[in-house]
């Protein structure tokens, strides 16, 4: 009994001190900072895009230029993508034509179906579904060979070879990008168009005689053109991000496929919310509808 009575003080004695409670400002600031952290990462990310487009873009100019490195970037977002937004286009246009049509016969206006398909493929659809197709195919390829290339120290060998990875893998897809993607954004309006007269025409026997000439009447030049400018922007977006992501990948195979996904997500929703933005800035500048008499 005294022996049990003696080891109880030494089994309080020898007990772990209680932990210290956190002071209130640290507590108050760990938790602001916690609370900012969204905002923090969100500007970090945005920051390490628009460093990268500014290191990118000081190399234009610079030599050399290796217009090989263009014309195969051309070709992989391009003629690869070539296929995709064309049937996307041609079933856009249709659906879009078939809705239009049923939804103007009520009121006997089904002529003006051909309208306004071409006045939303071209100034909103047509852009738009290309840089999505663009961003789910050019834009995750883009990043999961350059994570590739990171993760396999490629990137480490070009530097060794004072080689520029900047201006040899990044500045030539971001420029393609700018050039092919309105290219293809015209493409899918051009064939929406004739899925929409397939549609139209063809299928629900529009008069053809007023479907052209409302066609003509209500898209305009500038409709074309602005969604054509939107193309610009929207290809240096999928490009940008595609690269940010694989450039800047790390953690193996796995860090690879987490930046492919942030590539297409990212991209994705940028491009529609750029869209509204660009939308109301080219309707100001370049409006398409006249006002008053």
């Amino acid at each position: 009994m005294s022996d049990a009575a003696d080891d109880e003080p030494t089994q309080a004695h020898g007990a772990p001190p209680a932990p210290a409670k956190p002071r209130t400002s640290e507590a108050v600031w760990t938790g602001v900072k916690d609370a900012f952290a969204p905002a923090y990462r969100f500007l970090d990310i945005v920051g390490g895009h628009l460093i990268l487009v500014a290191r990118a873009f000081k190399w234009l100019p610079r030599r050399p230029f290796r217009a090989q490195n263009y014309l195969d970037a051309a070709e992989f977002i391009g003629f690869g993508s070539l296929s995709i937004v064309l049937l996307v286009g041609l079933s856009t246009g249709m659906v879009l034509s078939l809705q239009s049509v049923n939804a103007f016969r009520a009121f006997g206006l089904e002529t003006f179906a051909g309208g306004t398909t071409g006045k939303a493929l071209a100034l909103e659809l047509a852009p738009v579904l290309t840089s999505l197709m663009l961003a789910g195919r050019a834009g995750s390829g883009i990043a999961t060979e350059l994570g590739t290339m990171r993760i396999t120290e490629q990137i480490d060998a070009l530097e060794s070879m004072a080689v520029n990875p900047i201006q040899f893998l990044i500045l030539p897809r971001i420029v393609a990008a700018m050039i092919v993607a309105p290219i293809l954004a015209l493409l899918a309006f051009v064939i929406g168009m004739f899925g929409a007269y397939i549609s139209a025409i063809l299928i629900e026997h529009v008069d053809y005689g007023q479907w052209w000439a409302n066609l003509l009447d209500i898209v305009k030049p500038q409709d074309v053109l602005q969604g054509v400018i939107k193309s610009v922007f929207f290809g240096f977006v999928v490009a940008v991000v595609g690269c940010y992501q694989g450039f800047h990948a790390s953690g193996g195979g796995r860090g690879v496929g987490i930046g492919t996904t942030r590539a297409v997500v990212i991209a994705s929703v940028t491009i529609l919310i750029m869209d509204y933005f660009l939308s109301d800035i080219l309707l100001t500048l370049m409006p398409t509808v006249r006002s008053g008499p």
